[in-house]
């Protein structure tokens, strides 16, 4: 089997294990991250409500700075619109990624932007 779909597998498989233990509900929806070789996105859903994306946002529209930096700053743009929405508390599913680098990154924005979880 191909490298990279083993690790795409594992990572599929502990996203799944973690998601049966996570659901967002109305008062704390669930922060979910993507994270892709060239940009990072990040959804609110409330799970309760058919699965319902509240706010969304990704680093495509951003072109300066480092993977890094813009994930920085859509953690930020994810808490200016959640806050727009009324949400402050999430539940943060990494989406079966490491808490480390870029998806650390944004979690650490979504805090400056005052998202708590």
């Amino acid at each position: 089997m191909d490298k990279n779909k083993k690790k795409s597998n594992r990572r599929k498989k502990i996203h799944w294990r973690v998601r049966s233990s996570i659901t967002g509900t109305a008062e704390r929806p669930r922060l979910n991250v993507y994270r892709s070789n060239k940009a990072i996105y990040a959804q609110i859903i409330d799970d309760t409500d058919n699965s319902k994306t509240l706010v969304s946002a990704n680093s495509l529209s951003l072109s300066d700075g480092t993977k890094s930096d813009q994930a920085t700053e859509v953690g930020k743009i994810i808490a200016e619109k959640a806050k727009e929405k009324n949400v402050e508390k999430v539940v943060f599913d990494r989406g079966g990624y490491l808490f480390h680098g870029r998806v650390k990154a944004l979690a650490e924005g979504a805090r400056e932007g005052g998202l708590k979880f």
